[in-house]
């Protein structure tokens, strides 16, 4: 692919941002929010990769503690109290119960971790740590008898995929340009700025100069930098693969569960889409191209095995109903086990020429903070027209009470989705419920001018109307039944199993509709 030149390009700005995973999505919210002009491009979806394979948490990382990660738990458990704010219709409170096995940590070490977990940082929104007898509690109900003692404590449950979206539509709304199914064929420093060629996924290209490239990459990042400078010495990471399996409900209690294993790993079993229970992850090295990555039988093997150590009703890989893996860039400081790698993030700046920061590691609960630490990293550079200003923002849905994040916004969520299903009367108040805790406020966009169920238009499957799929492609960049079923949603799990097959035959017939009616206007 050649490199533009000089005076033929399509899009002149100050940042192009490679990576629309949660990384690149928060940089360029950050980004555009102080004035800078901001183009990000992703060669997928959004989320289309590791973003969208988490285990959906924003937790500050308890088992970090027994490797001495203070400042990363510090860290993690501040901006779960800023997020907890920032977007309450993403993310929701989560009560974990951690089974004590005599035979693994003793019980001293785990009321340590948790005295510590609770203090290490202010905490307002969510309670403190303790002890339960599980004989007595709800959570005890499903774990097999031998465990009677437990300790519980809270963190965070995040819709990891949308979260990415609301960070892009943020950008987008505050004058950046996104674009998907859109790679970085490749990029030059020339004159002081960054020359690059974009490629569509229709073979159409597009030429960008940019004051500074932001490699967000992700899994790529490494070969991505590698790229551009082939002279510089590649940096120490491993790809670790995180694998999870879901499988129907295994309790009908809201608690969540942390279990150890002998191997020193944890893995969480979640209440997942109301009907479902969510267990993972693995921590396996991974080599290959991180868009293949999949999960092994030995992976299902192991949760399973793992589950059936604490829950009475045992679980085998017949029971799985869908999977799901992603590649994790982490920082690679001499651990033998991938599980003992730090979730830190570290940033390279280049800047002989046209500055170039890469970004490596991280975890989605200090996206936030990661993004606005890029930004001012570049600012000296670039010189934004304002200063960091995310900390005190809602995301798009998230302004309940107003444009700043509040406790008592993130503690009246429940109420707002209330209102909703008395306003929205006519429709199912579980529908009502998904709605508003996907577009928050926005919910008014979505629903604008219906009154009642024929306004929605064709009921493309169950609980997915024409209005709902319209609304993600016109305005969330959503253009296959998989964005669509697996991250705009998770309607993946409740639809019929040609569900995927029948909507992408909608978006073709909603294509050609398009195309028929621009050729007539063009005739």
């Amino acid at each position: 692919m050649s490199i533009p030149g000089p005076g033929t390009f399509d899009i002149d700005c100050d940042l192009l941002i490679i990576g629309g995973g949660i990384n690149g999505a928060g940089i360029a919210r950050d980004a555009a929010g102080r004035g800078l002009s901001v183009l990000l491009c992703e060669q997928d979806d959004l989320a289309g990769h590791t973003s969208s394979a988490s285990t959906k948490l924003i937790h500050g990382g308890l088992r970090y503690l027994e490797h001495f990660e203070f400042g990363l738990v510090r860290k993690a458990l501040r901006e779960r109290e800023i997020l907890l704010r920032a977007a309450p219709h993403l993310i929701r409170p989560l009560r974990f119960v951690l089974p004590h096995d005599r035979h693994q940590r003793p019980a001293w070490m785990i009321r340590a971790g948790l005295f510590l977990y609770d203090h290490l940082t202010r905490r307002e929104l969510l309670p403190g740590s303790g002890h339960i007898a599980l004989r007595r509690h709800p959570a005890g109900a499903p774990l097999k008898a031998e465990f009677t003692d437990g300790f519980e404590y809270s963190d965070g449950w995040v819709d990891d995929a949308r979260l990415v979206v609301a960070n892009a539509i943020d950008a987008a709304e505050r004058g950046a340009t996104i674009l998907t199914r859109t790679r970085c064929a490749a990029a030059l420093q020339r004159g002081g700025c960054w020359h690059a060629s974009l490629v569509r996924a229709d073979g159409s290209s597009i030429a960008v100069r940019a004051r500074c490239l932001v490699n967000a990459a992700g899994p790529w990042a490494a070969h991505f930098q590698h790229a551009v400078f082939p002279a510089r010495p590649e940096p120490a990471l491993r790809l670790v693969k995180g694998s999870h399996i879901v499988v129907r409900k295994l309790f009908e209690h809201p608690f969540a569960y942390i279990f150890q294993h002998p191997d020193r790993r944890i893995v969480f079993a979640i209440p997942y889409e109301s009907d479902f229970t969510l267990i993972g992850t693995t921590d396996i090295d991974f080599q290959g191209d991180p868009a293949a990555v999949a999960i092994e039988r030995q992976e299902i093997a192991y949760l399973c095995e793992l589950c059936n150590h604490y829950f009475a009703q045992a679980i085998s890989p017949a029971d799985v109903v869908w999977t799901y893996s992603g590649v994790r860039p982490l920082l690679d400081e001499g651990a033998a086990a991938a599980a003992t790698l730090t979730r830190d993030y570290h940033f390279e700046l280049e800047n002989d020429g046209a500055p170039m920061l890469s970004v490596f590691g991280g975890k989605i609960t200090t996206y936030r903070k990661l993004a606005e630490e890029a930004i001012d990293r570049l600012a000296p550079l670039l010189q934004p027209a304002r200063g960091a200003w995310t900390e005190h923002a809602c995301l798009p849905g998230a302004d309940f009470q107003g444009p700043t994040p509040s406790a008592a916004a993130a503690a009246g969520f429940g109420q707002f989705v209330r209102q909703q299903q008395q306003g929205f009367s006519w429709l199912p108040p579980r529908l009502v419920a998904r709605y508003a805790h996907a577009y928050g406020t926005r919910i008014g966009q979505l629903l604008g001018g219906c009154s009642a169920l024929p306004d929605m238009g064709e009921e493309i499957l169950p609980d997915l109307f024409e209005i709902e799929a319209r609304y993600w492609i016109e305005r969330e960049w959503a253009l296959t039944a998989e964005d669509m079923l697996w991250r705009r949603s998770k309607l993946g799990l409740h639809v019929p199993a040609d569900g995927a097959a029948i909507l992408a035959a909608w978006i073709t017939g909603r294509q050609q509709c398009v195309g028929d009616m621009r050729g007539r206007c063009e005739g």
